[in-house]
């Protein structure tokens, strides 16, 4: 039998002005500036939203990161302002930035691939001579990415353009880059406290209508991050082998394994309830060990009453 999995939601808040569906997530706005934002268990690869949902994904994805955005909130201002529910986000309606602020502290994934393509250059920052895949960058290096409209893909992008084009101010790129280095240092030391290295991650800002950059979206999740586990880091490195990643990763071989890579003409593999079951298990997995604390499965017999009731409490209040 199927677990009951949160696919999509229909909602329709008190003031409720618009409704914004996102690949994972649902973004409602109601009047006052006030963002709903519902994290479903919808999993997407490649670009591409798979037919089954995974359980208890959706919590597990706004967990983490509302629980980081309190971990930081006294070294970066973030948009959010309660959690009802454990799939909900409420926070401040914000203009986002159409840049993503990706930051790497290791040379993997798209650094790595470009690395071996020949370039020593990513987003206008040198990367050194006689690096090895998953190698730590001499500091930490920003290489931001514009934002896609929906059914593209980000594109890299340097500080000089962002500036030249007019993406982003000078003054607010500076805060922009400010922030990110700070959120990436925090990350980083509370990865190692739970046998972690953040490797690389992004983060997305927007603006409050008063004027203040805040982050926004999600932080240090398996979605928007790349973990490496600490123990066993430099031996794998001296031998040349493959880092063990806690990422949504295994999703991606998984696919690719099976054939797909979100190319035309290919058709997502089928999933079995035990698969699935074992995406879910290796996502709880990702909770416990990024968080250092024990899942908590919420009640998922009916999920859309749930945070209905959950997210009316709150706004009555």
């Amino acid at each position: 039998m199927g677990m009951n999995t949160l696919m999509s939601t229909d909602f329709n808040f008190p003031g409720q002005k618009s409704v914004y569906k996102g690949k994972v997530r649902e973004v409602y706005t109601l009047e006052n500036d006030i963002l709903v934002m519902v994290a479903t268990d919808r999993l997407s690869a490649f670009d591409v939203v798979m037919p089954k949902g995974i359980p208890y994904k959706g919590q597990i994805l706004n967990q983490i990161a509302t629980k980081m955005m309190k971990d930081t909130e006294n070294i970066v201002p973030n948009w959010l302002m309660a959690t009802p529910d454990p799939n909900v986000a409420v926070g401040q309606a914000c203009k986002p930035f159409k840049v993503e602020m990706v930051i790497r502290g290791y040379m993997s994934g798209h650094a790595a691939r470009e690395y071996k393509a020949g370039k020593r250059m990513l987003c206008g920052v040198p990367m050194p001579e006689g690096m090895q895949e998953n190698d730590k960058f001499p500091e930490p290096m920003i290489t931001p990415a514009t934002k896609a409209e929906k059914g593209d893909h980000d594109e890299d992008i340097s500080k000089e353009d962002i500036l030249k084009r007019g993406i982003v101010s000078k003054e607010d790129y500076e805060i922009l880059e400010k922030y990110t280095r700070a959120l990436f240092q925090r990350g980083t030391e509370i990865a190692a406290k739970r046998g972690l290295i953040l490797v690389d991650t992004k983060y997305e800002f927007g603006k409050t209508k008063d004027g203040k950059i805040v982050l926004i979206d999600e932080i240090h999740t398996p979605d928007s991050s790349r973990y490496f586990y600490a123990d066993g880091y430099e031996e794998r490195q001296e031998k040349g082998e493959a880092q063990k990643q806690l990422s949504k990763e295994f999703v991606r071989q998984w696919l690719i394994s099976n054939g797909f890579q979100g190319l035309e003409g290919q058709s997502v593999p089928e999933m079995s309830d035990d698969y699935i079951e074992s995406v879910s298990n290796r996502y709880i997995e990702l909770y416990e060990n990024i968080t250092g604390e024990p899942f908590v499965k919420s009640d998922i017999s009916n999920l859309q009453e749930r945070i209905l009731s959950n997210v009316m409490e709150y706004l009555e209040k």
